[in-house]
């Protein structure tokens, strides 16, 4: 198996695309040039040779003409056209690899789909010139194109095959924080996945009010968001630390506003201070922001979560 992509500065497209079809084909060769015979050759050509046709592992986006887009109108560039053909086969086995979960086909192609549309369509739009380096100033398109060789590069380990070699070097190193990144995003989406259902099973305390779960680890903020609007407050257990959390539920992914604050008493105090505020012994933190508190035992931190409760009455009594 021979992959081609194009010899010089390398970008996250062409890196992205590559890192991809490794995880699919990790014995393939790798061969970074502009020569046509070479192309030819290849079994899959990225971001070079003017042809896009999926069916002869042809996946370039600059050949006149070309204008394949998303439906949200983003153009796709190499990343999302192998992507595009690769993408939920890609997520299935590094689903079975690193979570050990065999994914059915239609949500492996669910997962690919979100991962395209929070990760890769950035590579493309910054590659096709519609964000500099899409998202942020320093996104993920920025980190790939400092692995590229600088002039100091270039002068230490001199020109030619040297040269060549270095930078395949540096190209590869580009693959492998990408596909670190993908793994992450596949592994945090199937764990989120997994979790819906013991969320959703968790005990339900105070009337509705306050969440419990047993293990703290589970990601719990979208089902509770979305399917449980009467919960103000999360009770978890850190396994790890040996310690339980209280959380408060956000409104939004996009800011720090909550359903319901804890009181402001609370803010920025620690241990004794707050024990002596809340009559918890055990009590560990409450954050400035009013978001998060942790007590050692659960009963140290439902009986701070009843006191949130009331605090909240008492705020919203008539007066």
């Amino acid at each position: 198996m021979l992959i081609v992509t194009h010899s010089g500065k390398f970008h996250a497209d062409d890196a992205w695309a590559v890192a991809v079809l490794i995880v699919l084909f990790p014995d393939a060769d790798i061969i970074r040039t502009r020569d046509e015979a070479a192309i030819e050759t290849a079994d899959f050509a990225i971001d070079v040779g003017g042809i896009y046709e999926p069916s002869a592992g042809r996946f370039d986006h600059h050949q006149k003409g070309f204008g394949v887009t998303r439906q949200s109108g983003v153009p796709y560039a190499s990343a999302g056209l192998v992507w595009r053909e690769f993408g939920a086969r890609c997520v299935a086995a590094l689903a079975a690899a690193h979570t050990g979960h065999q994914l059915a086909e239609e949500k492996a192609q669910e997962i690919a789909y979100g991962i395209d549309a929070d990760v890769v369509q950035y590579l493309d739009m910054s590659d096709v010139g519609m964000a500099k380096s899409a998202p942020g100033g320093y996104g993920l398109s920025a980190v790939v194109s400092g692995f590229n060789p600088n002039w100091l590069d270039e002068q230490r380990v001199g020109y030619g095959e040297a040269s060549d070699a270095y930078r395949l070097e540096r190209f590869k190193a580009a693959m492998a924080l990408l596909t670190d990144v993908l793994i992450n995003s596949v592994k945090n989406r199937v764990g989120a996945m997994l979790a819906v259902e013991q969320v959703r099973q968790s005990d339900v305390l105070e009337g509705g009010k306050v969440l419990f779960l047993k293990n703290g680890a589970l990601p719990w903020s979208s089902v509770v968001r979305k399917e449980m609007p009467k919960v103000l407050f999360v009770i978890s257990h850190n396994v790890a630390e040996q310690r339980h959390m209280l959380h408060t539920v956000p409104t939004s992914t996009e800011n720090f506003i909550a359903r319901a604050d804890l009181p402001e008493a609370w803010a920025g105090l620690r241990d004794a201070e707050l024990a002596a505020v809340t009559g918890v012994s055990d009590a560990g933190f409450c954050h400035n922001g009013r978001f998060i508190a942790a007590a050692k035992s659960y009963e140290g931190i439902h009986a701070m979560a009843l006191q949130a409760l009331r605090a909240l009455d008492e705020a919203q009594a008539p007066a």
